[in-house]
């Protein structure tokens, strides 16, 4: 049979896609169905059909699935940010666990029975919600041309209206519906994308969940905000309230996040803490978004780099120096990388004001820093931890880093298919997988994070 378009049909869903979607098949055709998921009985509807497979809307649930739950939030299945929201959090684990593992096979090649043998349980979350302490929220209009605030939906530029998104923390709820009621107030224009129109485009949130501290930055499209101090006497009302400022952004672009920061009310920064490190945070600093999970990954990282105290570690694409200094505690000397001059401003603060010495940072391409480096100063790695891009490692810095020959690389991934390749790349020249462990620092989407050991051979 030759499927189409607009071809309805009824399937049992097997399996789950890398975004988590659902899997079935018909005779061989595979099916995908977002919103499914494994177990259930669904009819569906083919939007997208292709020789092989294709791609169906989730018309009906016939028979839930054993695993199917209530999602937590109602916009689950029109919003863009939770893909796994219907599934129980136990086979969540599961498939990102399976995830991994199937990238290392699939495309690294590793054998099973190895994988069996070196990947470690699954690390969840004992509360898989409010775990984000970082959010954006566009702001436009709705049918009526009432101002709102929400998510996109799922591969858009269309907002549902929500304030009490089911990740975030529950400060941001009350901040949105102030500025809410303020713009209505004070006339205050949403952005318009199509038009390049309007003043107010994103309201970026901070939490530090060790401090309690807030940051608001109001993201807009001109100048100067209309009646600020009216906002900020409002909003400074609320309890860790720190920080308040506006970005400037006048560019026709998807960026969000404009360069000009001009503070209104409060600090520059907010402060948190990751273990007993204190980290200090501006509206354009990359901070990891779930704290509890993050100490986790780096306690693994530093278990997994097996420190004496004697060792040179060199932390590859090392952002604010979160790692570095998590590494610093037990290594030698550190020495980090980062190609965004201003990160490596903040890993150089971050460094003082935790008393830290043995660490040095340099700005630059880890693949342009690590040859010179080690070719012209002789510096050289006893290990090496690298937390790349979602496109993984670059060639050349995976060439420099075989060069070094450390004892031991750790590796961080945020995506097991890249790391996969690179994991295959090292092993094929002297290094062997010794151990994996996903990491699920995005509980209710497609996600995971990995940390890896590979030791030389």
């Amino acid at each position: 049979m030759e499927w189409k378009k607009n071809d309805v049909f009824q399937v049992t869903i097997t399996d789950m896609g890398s975004d988590g979607e659902g899997i079935g098949k018909i005779d061989g055709y595979t099916i995908f169905v977002k919103d499914a998921v494994i177990g259930d009985v669904v009819t569906a509807k083919i939007m997208k059909a292709k020789k092989n497979y294709a791609y169906a809307r989730l018309e009906k649930v016939e028979t839930p699935s054993p695993f199917r739950i209530q999602p937590k939030c109602k916009f689950a299945r029109s919003c863009g940010g939770c893909q796994l929201q219907a599934l129980a959090y136990e086979k969540q684990l599961q498939f990102k666990n399976r995830k991994v593992k199937n990238n290392l096979m699939r495309i690294g090649g590793f054998s099973e029975a190895l994988l069996n043998e070196i990947t470690e349980e699954p690390v969840g979350m004992e509360e898989p919600f409010h775990y984000r302490n970082k959010a954006q929220f566009p702001f436009g209009y709705d049918k009526e041309g009432n101002v709102i605030t929400g998510f996109y939906a799922g591969r858009t530029h269309s907002i549902i209206s929500n304030t009490d998104c089911a990740l975030g923390v529950p400060e941001n709820k009350q901040i949105l519906e102030m500025i809410l009621s303020f713009m209505k107030e004070e006339n205050i224009p949403a952005y318009r994308e199509e038009t390049g129109t309007g003043l107010l485009r994103h309201a970026l949130i901070r939490k530090g969940f060790f401090t309690g501290q807030i940051m608001v930055c109001l993201v807009i499209n001109g100048e100067k905000l209309p009646a600020a101090e009216k906002l900020t006497d409002r909003l400074k009302t609320i309890e860790g309230m720190t920080s308040i400022s506006v970005c400037i952004n006048k560019e026709r672009t998807n960026v969000i996040m404009g360069t000009d920061i001009r503070l209104l009310w409060g600090k520059e920064r907010i402060e948190d803490k990751i273990g007993n490190l204190t980290f200090s945070i501006s509206p354009l600093s990359f901070f990891q978004v779930n704290p509890v999970q993050t100490q986790r990954i780096y306690s693994q990282a530093l278990q997994y780099a097996s420190l004496t105290g004697n060792e040179t570690v060199w932390d590859l694409y090392c952002g604010i120096g979160t790692i570095s200094l998590f590494l610093a505690q037990q290594a030698k000397q550190v020495y980090g990388v980062e190609i965004i001059p201003q990160a490596i401003e903040d890993a150089v603060a971050n460094a003082e004001k935790n008393g830290i010495k043995n660490a040095e940072f340099f700005v630059g391409r880890a693949e342009e820093v690590l040859p010179q480096k080690y070719e012209s100063e002789g510096i050289y790695a006893d290990v090496i931890v690298v937390d790349p891009p979602r496109k993984g490692c670059d060639e050349q810095c995976l060439a420099t880093m075989l060069k070094m020959q450390p004892k031991r690389i750790v590796y961080v991934s945020c995506d097991s298919a890249t790391l996969a390749r690179d994991a295959t790349f090292l092993c094929e020249n002297g290094y062997e997988l010794k151990k994996v462990r996903a990491f699920d620092n995005f509980p209710q989407s497609g996600h995971v994070e990995t940390v890896c050991l590979l030791s030389r051979k």
